[in-house]
């Protein structure tokens, strides 16, 4: 196992890094409701499922086959602004139907938390059923398989030691780590972001000096389902494919990775996706991949019960949001 593990160490790091960039994408949208509302959106899968199917409709309605090089930056560009847009106009309908009835009454944290998985739910079985036979005609059995679009063409970009980094997987890597600075910069210094991290800090105090709730909680929405929709594009360009299902397991070890990092921190989840993706990958190269799930969720056991508060903790005041 151990020659195993040293063998396949470059190839694990480099799919270890570019796997845990979309987890850590991913993760900022449980990490940002989490601060402000204090509530885990298990909904946040399926708004992920959306922005591959939004990034499917444009390679497909553009017709885009084997692009490289330069003008596939500019593709995976293209489709992370329809999938961001798809899944931060899903997340915004999402806590108008789904969320702020039971806020405006003053339900309990169980009863919005009920309320997302049956939203998760309906998202899958509305795609499953009615949207996915519908949009490609196929017969409703036939909504639950895989869908693909092949549009990317690999090539070597560099190589460390014996092992090739290929362009799909450097382009992951960098737009997420790029997409996750320009988020912190937002919430850090913009008037919006201000009011988010007040919100998330003491929402009382916060409507007494004038912050508008209802409006930060759309705005949070928003941004964590564009960063979910940006992922699902990433996503889509490494493995060109995609399903009613896919934000399901996702969406699982993202929100592992949001408690690893330390949920309500939004540098934690760029930690925590990171961490989680090389043990993912590592924990596979030494154990085996059918292992790769259960390194996974060993990880999220384990920081639960002897560090609950993630690696960075979850109220670092000026990260938090």
């Amino acid at each position: 196992m151990l020659d195993n593990f040293l063998t396949q160490f470059w190839p694990s790091t480099v799919d270890g890094l570019a796997l845990g960039s979309i987890y850590a994408l991913i993760a900022l949208g449980y990490t940002m409701v989490y601060g402000v509302l204090r509530l885990i959106n298990f909904a946040h899968s399926e708004i992920f499922m959306i922005g591959t199917f939004a990034s499917l409709a444009v390679v497909n309605g553009f017709g885009f086959t084997q692009v490289g090089g330069i003008a596939l930056v500019g593709v995976v560009f293209i489709i992370a602004l329809a999938g961001a847009a798809a899944s931060a106009g899903s997340a915004v309908a999402l806590e108008y139907l789904a969320y702020r009835p039971l806020r405006k009454r003053g339900a309990s944290r169980l009863a919005a938390l009920i309320s997302a998985i049956g939203a998760s739910l309906f998202l899958q079985q509305l795609f499953a059923r009615v949207l996915i036979p519908w949009w490609f005609d196929v017969p409703k059995e036939k909504g639950a398989l895989p869908v693909q679009g092949h549009f990317v063409e690999r090539s070597d970009v560099f190589a460390i030691g014996d092992f090739v980094v290929r362009n799909d997987k450097l382009i992951v890597f960098c737009g997420a780590v790029l997409m996750m600075i320009a988020l912190d910069q937002f919430v850090t210094r913009t008037k919006l972001g201000r009011g988010i991290r007040a919100t998330a800090q003491d929402p009382e105090t916060s409507v007494l000096m004038g912050v508008n709730i209802d409006r930060i909680v759309t705005a949070t929405f928003a941004i964590g389902g564009a960063m979910a929709g940006a992922a699902a594009a990433l996503y889509f360009m490494r493995f060109e494919e995609t399903n009613y299902f896919v934000g399901f397991l996702l969406g699982i070890k993202a929100f592992t990775a949001a408690v690893l990092g330390g949920i309500g921190n939004l540098r934690g989840a760029l930690v925590g996706g990171l961490v989680l993706g090389l043990i993912e990958m590592y924990g596979s190269a030494f154990f085996g991949s059918e292992w790769k799930d259960v390194v996974a969720f060993s990880v999220l056991v384990l920081v639960l019960m002897f560090r609950p508060t993630g690696i960075l903790g979850e109220s670092l005041q000026q990260a938090r949001v």
